[in-house]
């Protein structure tokens, strides 16, 4: 069984996505973009791909998290731009998270909108704005909408959690 693995996660602005992903025990790697499906999903949409330590964090874990910490049952106006979505890069990795979706359903009153596509293609984000939050905490932007999706993060989930990362958060 291959350790390392990976999925790609959309939902809202992919600094928010990429700061939750970056903050997390397992997590290997982060690489923050557009990613696109197939067929009508085939357009680029904000998103990351996680990189991740089979032995330190489960599929089942990051599903979960990206559940929590974006809008999964807001079907809102922007949702081509920030597709609700787990890419997956296997047919088995693609039934797997089908499954987990289905199965956190019953964690939320409304119905979760969230899709799992086939992984098509990615374009990276240009390097001003990778490691978003790392580089710029203090930003109103990160203060108003990235903070409190950590702190979401913290309390909900805080055994998953790099407590060294979000120190600044607690202190």
């Amino acid at each position: 069984m291959e350790l390392i693995s990976k999925i790609a996660l959309g939902g809202g602005c992919h600094w928010c996505t990429e700061a939750i992903f970056q903050s997390l025990l397992g997590v290997e790697k982060v690489e923050q973009g557009y990613v696109a499906s197939i067929g009508e999903n085939g357009s680029f949409s904000e998103a990351v791909i996680v990189y991740f330590n089979l032995e330190i964090i489960s599929l089942e874990a990051l599903i979960e998290i990206h559940l929590f910490t974006h809008k999964s049952t807001s079907n809102h106006s922007m949702r081509t731009k920030y597709r609700s979505a787990v890419y997956t890069f296997s047919d088995a990795q693609n039934q797997q998270s089908k499954a987990i979706v289905k199965h956190f359903q019953q964690l939320f009153d409304a119905k979760l909108i969230i899709k799992v596509y086939q992984f098509q293609s990615f374009k990276e984000s240009r390097e001003a704005i990778q490691d978003y939050y790392q580089k710029n905490p203090e930003k109103p932007f990160c203060k108003t909408f990235i903070n409190p999706k950590l702190k979401l993060l913290l309390g909900q989930f805080s055994k998953q959690t790099n407590m060294e990362k979000l120190k600044h958060l607690v202190a």
